[in-house]
This record gives structure tokens, sequence and C-alpha cells, in this order.
């Protein structure tokens, strides 16, 4: 049996460890990124330790950012009055994708999840709530995936909201439940978004 240099075998480890790539899969990145010219695979190898050094959580939103505010909260031409709760940075991308919504979001970097040691002091409601506080935002849209988890965790914050002169809606259900945002084609996200109603 051939013995795999220690420094493919570490790369291979590497790959395995990122979700959704088993062994094979691992196996076959490592083998791609032997196969490349030098400067191909550095320029990955660059982008990650960029990414890691430079990218880090919006200071108001908690969307990606690589300095204090991201690009949407810098951006004057979006609606300060309306904010659309999301779980993760994935989703608030996946909604921008659809191109329709022009107000600002808030991520909460996670999802109420008991069973997971999950609690709302984990997630950024506390920071959701003193920006209501500040009065400027006339709607919610609850934008969290529509699961057990996903749904307890806006009706949670609904109920946080509820002595605030807030609108909170939901996206429509045009999106399965158990199904998850950034999985969604745009015309789903579009028609959701679009088709919004008030949060029982």
């Amino acid at each position: 049996m051939t013995q795999l240099a220690d420094s493919v075998v570490r790369m291979i480890d590497e790959f395995a460890k990122l979700p959704g790539i088993g062994r094979k899969s691992a196996e076959r990145l490592a083998y791609h990124l032997l196969r490349i010219h030098k400067s191909e695979a550095l320029a990955l190898a660059d982008a990650i330790r960029n990414v890691r050094e430079n990218v880090h959580y919006c200071q108001t939103c908690f969307n990606l950012a690589e300095s204090e505010q991201c690009g949407i909260c810098l951006d004057p031409q979006r609606d300060p009055t309306q904010l659309c709760i999301v779980e993760q940075p994935r989703d608030l991308m996946a909604l921008e994708q659809a191109g329709v919504f022009r107000g600002r979001y808030h991520v909460l970097l996670g999802r109420i999840a008991p069973l997971d040691g999950v609690g709302p002091e984990q997630l950024t409601i506390g920071q959701l709530v003193d920006r209501v506080a500040q009065g400027a935002i006339r709607e919610i849209i609850m934008a969290t995936n529509p699961t057990v988890e996903g749904d307890g965790t806006a009706l949670f914050i609904s109920n946080l909201l509820a002595e605030y002169p807030v609108t909170i809606t939901r996206l429509a259900r045009g999106i399965t439940t158990g199904s998850i945002l950034e999985h969604t084609n745009k015309e789903i996200l579009a028609d959701a978004l679009v088709s919004r109603q008030k949060y029982a």
C-alpha cells in the first residue's frame, strides 16, 4: 500500500472536517490542488487567510463585514424603517439575491434550540431589541427558517417586541416547511418577501 506524504494526509484530514465533505471528496480536493498551478493553490490559501484575518461581524446587524459596518448598513438607499430578521449571514445573502428587499437586516447568528444548548442569550436578540427601541423601525420581517426552531425563535422575538410600535410580518409560506433559505431559489424567495404576512 502506497504511503502518502504527511502533508497530503494532513490536507485531506483538514478538508474532511468541512461540512458536507466526506473522505473521498476531501481526497479529490487535495489531489486537485496538487495538479493545479502553484499560484492557483497559493491564491486559495491567501483567500482563506485573508477572510480569517479581515472578516468579522458588522457592529450593527451582524452580517459579515471587513469594516465596522457592512455595505448594507452603510447604504443610504436602504429603507431604515424595515428590518428583516435572519438566522445566518448566508440567509441574508440568499434574500439579497432575490433582489426585491430594500430594507435592512439583523442576523441572529443562530436560532433558539434548547436541545442543542442554544438559548436567546447566545444569539443577538438583545442587540435587536436595542435597535427596535431606538424608534426608527416600523416593520419587522421574520425570515427565520421555516423549521420548528426557526418558528420558535420568531415567536419568541415577536413576543419580546410586542410592546413596541412595530408591525411584525413573516415570509409567506411559498417556502416549504423544513427547507433552508440558502438552498431556496431566488424566485421563491422573491415571492415570499413580496407576499409576506402579518406575524400571528
